[in-house]
């Protein structure tokens, strides 16, 4: 079995995933599991939506849903992650 990445190694990859996009454009937390392991990603999605958290409560990115910031207290369903717009 293959051992499941840190925080910070699926933090790092969510955070070059979305500074990869264009402004305003997001990611499926999917594809940053898939990229951390092509084979048996799904069990990375707790992992990664975890981090995601972690990062938007930092204010490093936006987790969305319904293409509206989430509430992250009460995070369920289909979410999307992108950077965060800037101020102003």
């Amino acid at each position: 079995m293959t051992a499941q990445p840190d925080r910070q190694i699926i933090q790092d990859e969510i955070l070059r995933q979305v500074s990869a996009r264009d402004a305003g454009k997001s990611i499926c937390p999917s594809e940053v599991a898939r990229a951390l392991r092509p084979e048996g990603w799904q069990p990375l999605m707790g992992p990664v939506r975890q981090a995601a958290v972690a990062l938007a409560r930092d204010g490093r990115v936006e987790v969305l849903r319904k293409g509206r910031p989430a509430d992250l207290d009460d995070l369920r369903g289909v979410i999307r992650l992108r950077a965060p717009s800037p101020a102003g």
